[in-house]
């Protein structure tokens, strides 16, 4: 006798025959799914969620009720190309969150990874990337092209402007209006957002030492604290700092971004990064 759940589809349901739902999956009342969807094992779709577009879903996931995914990109270039929403596994899509695919302007792809909560009325815009392993708050809010890292924490009503970076576990404060990359680990609060230390707690909850602490306290002091050019300070960091994958992390970020980056407000009210020395 077999232990799989057997695929389950709510009478009141509205499921295009051209859609893929794989074994186990469960659809919930007077929920869409479109003719180009694709849902992985078990994943639950709750009641009341629209599901359109050139739309894949791996396993696992778990829907809540008024979820809309796939819909038309909210920008005006758009203009009806085949571009994809894909969404990998076992993340949990509450209430109102809403996904656009991506658009010809940006790549035609709109990627979020797995193992990700996004709370309430999450919007992520066209052309997203999203890693794996992060925690979006209610009202949390990506325009298009914003590439996170994976482990990020955005804050309830966080809005994150067109093409910025958010680096690996960093954590962004609630209703921070971010206009500029976010360098991992850094931590960043106000409108517009100013960084406020590193994440020291996320750090050592995914398995940082004091070591690693204690070296990217020394590299962001560099980067951020001492008046020098970035390019100077990043040669510097790698001169000193270099064989740590923390810092490594963090350099190879700030070296690679094009728009930016987000820095302390002033030295004087900074004050030392949060942490261990």
């Amino acid at each position: 006798m077999s232990n799989q759940v057997e695929t389950s589809i709510h009478p009141t349901a509205i499921v295009h025959p051209n859609a893929r739902l794989a074994q186990g999956v469960q659809v919930g009342p007077y929920s869409i799914i479109g003719e180009h969807v694709s849902i992985g094992e078990g994943t639950v779709v709750g009641p009341h969620v629209v599901i359109e577009g050139h739309t894949t879903i791996g396993r696992d996931n778990r829907i809540f009720q008024f979820a809309s995914l796939g819909s038309q990109p909210q920008d005006l270039k758009f203009h009806g190309e085949p571009s994809t929403l894909e969404i990998g596994d076992r993340n949990q899509i509450r209430e109102y969150v809403t996904m656009n695919p991506g658009t010809e302007g940006g790549g035609m792809l709109t990627r979020v990874g797995s193992d990700n909560l996004l709370m309430v009325s999450v919007h992520i815009a066209h052309d997203c990337i999203v890693g794996n392993r992060n925690v979006f708050a209610n009202l949390a809010t990506l325009a298009g092209h914003v590439i996170v890292d994976d482990e990020v924490i955005l804050g309830g009503a966080c809005g994150v402007h067109q093409f910025v970076r958010v680096g690996r576990g960093a954590m962004l404060a609630g209703a921070a209006m971010v206009n500029m990359d976010v360098a991992p680990y850094c931590m960043a609060q106000g409108d517009r957002a100013t960084l406020r230390g590193l994440n020291v707690v996320g750090m050592r909850r995914r398995g940082g030492t004091v070591e690693d602490v204690r070296a990217m306290k020394q590299a962001y002091r560099i980067a951020f604290r001492e008046g020098l050019l970035l390019k100077d300070a990043i040669e510097r960091i790698r001169a000193e700092l270099g064989a740590n994958a923390y810092v490594e992390r963090f350099v190879a970020f700030l070296a690679e971004s094009e728009r930016g980056v987000t820095r302390p407000a002033s030295t004087a009210l900074q004050g030392e990064p949060e942490g261990v020395a």
